[in-house]
C-alpha cells in the first residue's frame, strides 16, 4: 500500500547529481504523477536558486562527490533532504535502463514509498569536513611519497643494487649515497621530490597535532591506547563526529566495515569476509594500529592477548584474522573511551579479581 505523504508535503523530488548538470524529477506525493522534469547546473548558486522558488517538498539525492554541499544548499533553500546510500540503492545501479532522467525519477519514487529503502545517511558537518580535509591531504602526500620511494627502489634493484632499509623520513638522504652514479641523473628529481614531500608531511603532522590540541581535545583520551597516534585519533573523531550516534559501542565495528558479511539462505550460512563498508581511510589506519599492537614492540594488553589467541595456529590466515579482530575490538574500545572519558587500562579484563571478604 502506498503511504499517504500528502499531509507532510504535496510533492517529492528526486535529484540525480551530475558533474556539470543534475536531473530533477518532481512527483505528486499522492498520485505519483510526474509534475516536472528539468536539469539544473551543479553549482551552489543554481541549486539554491532553483529549490528556493519551489514550495516545501521532500528531496532525495544520492551520496557522491557533490552530495554534501548539494544537501546543504537544498536544505538552506528550505527543503527536506534525504541522502540515499548509493551502495544500497540496487534498483538504480542494477537497472538495465539507466539514464539521469530515470535515475532521478526512481529516487523520487523510492522516497515516496518508503524512505528506509534509500538506506539514508547523514553527512558530517562543514567544520568536521574541513578538518578531515587536512587528514585527506596528508594521506595523499604519504601515498605520493610511497609511490616515488618504490619507484626509486625498483629502478635501483633492476641494476643489481639495493637501497638498504631505513626510516621513510630519512630515505632521501639515505638513497642518494646508494644510487649508482650513472643512475643518479635519472633518479635525482625523484629523490628531491621525496625530500620535499617529507617536509610537507611533517608540516601536515604539526597541523594535525594542533587540531588535536585546540579543536578536538577529546582525541587525548583515544591516544592513551598504545599504537594509536594523533592521526588515527583525529580521523576516528572526525569520521564518527558524534559518538552518541551509536546506541552500542559494538555497532562501530559494523559501521566501519570490520565485521563479516552475511549471505544466509535457508540452512546455509557460509563464512564471509568483512564487509569493508564505511570509511576506507579510517579502516586502514585501524588495521595499521592493530599490526603495531600485535608487533614485537606492542605492550602487553587485552587487545594483544586477544589477537595472540587467534594467531595460535600460526598460519597466514590466522594472522590476518587476528589483525582484523584486533582492529574491530580497537574501534569498539576507542568509542567506549570517547563516551566515558575514563583512563585506559591495557589489562582491564585480566586484572586479578578481589578476594571476597570472609
Amino acid at each position: 500500500m502506498i503511504q499517504d505523504t500528502s499531509s507532510v508535503s504535496p510533492c517529492i523530488a528526486g535529484v540525480d547529481i551530475g558533474d556539470d548538470t543534475s536531473s530533477v524529477c518532481i512527483l505528486d506525493a499522492a498520485s505519483g504523477d510526474v509534475l516536472e522534469e528539468t536539469r539544473v547546473r551543479t553549482r551552489v548558486a543554481d541549486v539554491e536558486r532553483y529549490f528556493a522558488r519551489l514550495d516545501p517538498l521532500r528531496v532525495a539525492i544520492e551520496t557522491g562527490t557533490h552530495s554534501s554541499w548539494i544537501a546543504r544548499a537544498i536544505s538552506d533553500a528550505g527543503q527536506d533532504v534525504t541522502i540515499a546510500n548509493a551502495a544500497h540503492v540496487r534498483l538504480i545501479h542494477g537497472s538495465k535502463r539507466k539514464n539521469d532522467r530515470l535515475d532521478a525519477e526512481k529516487l523520487g519514487r523510492l522516497l515516496r514509498y518508503d524512505r528506509a529503502l534509500l538506506a539514508p545517511i547523514t553527512h558530517r558537518g562543514r567544520a568536521a569536513q574541513l578538518d578531515l580535509s587536512v587528514l585527506r591531504a596528508r594521506d595523499a602526500l604519504v601515498r605520493a611519497r610511497t609511490l616515488l620511494i618504490n619507484h626509486v627502489r625498483g629502478v635501483v634493484k633492476s641494476y643489481g643494487q639495493r637501497i638498504p632499509k631505513c626510516e621513510t623520513s630519512a630515505f632521501s638522504k639515505h638513497a642518494a649515497s646508494h644510487v649508482p652514479p650513472d643512475l643518479l641523473p635519472a633518479l635525482q628529481p625523484q629523490i628531491e621530490a621525496i625530500a620535499h614531500l617529507t617536509e610537507q608531511i611533517r608540516s601536515a603532522d604539526r597541523r594535525v597535532a594542533e587540531l588535536c590540541r585546540t579543536t578536538h581535545p577529546e582525541t587525548a583520551v583515544l591516544t592513551q591506547v598504545h599504537g594509536v597516534a594523533e592521526t588515527t585519533a583525529l580521523t576516528y573523531v572526525l569520521t564518527l563526529e558524534d559518538p552518541n550516534r551509536f546506541h552500542r559501542s559494538r555497532d562501530v565495528g559494523a559501521y566501519l566495515g570490520l565485521t563479516p558479511g552475511q549471505r544466509q539462505s535457508g540452512g546455509r550460512d557460509p563464512d564471509r569476509h568483512i564487509t569493508k563498508a564505511g570509511d576506507r581511510a579510517l579502516r586502514r589506519l585501524l588495521i595499521q594500529c592493530a599490526q603495531r599492537i600485535l608487533g614485537k614492540r606492542g605492550i602487553d594488553s587485552d587487545l594483544k592477548r586477544h589477537g595472540q589467541r587467534i594467531m595460535q595456529p600460526g598460519t597466514k590466515e590466522a594472522k590476518r584474522r587476528a589483525v582484523v579482530a584486533v582492529a574491530r575490538k580497537l574501534a569498539i574500545l576507542l568509542h567506549r573511551l570517547w563516551i566515558t572519558g575514563e583512563v585506559y587500562e591495557p589489562l582491564h579484563n585480566n586484572q586479578p579479581k578481589p578476594t571476597p571478604l570472609t
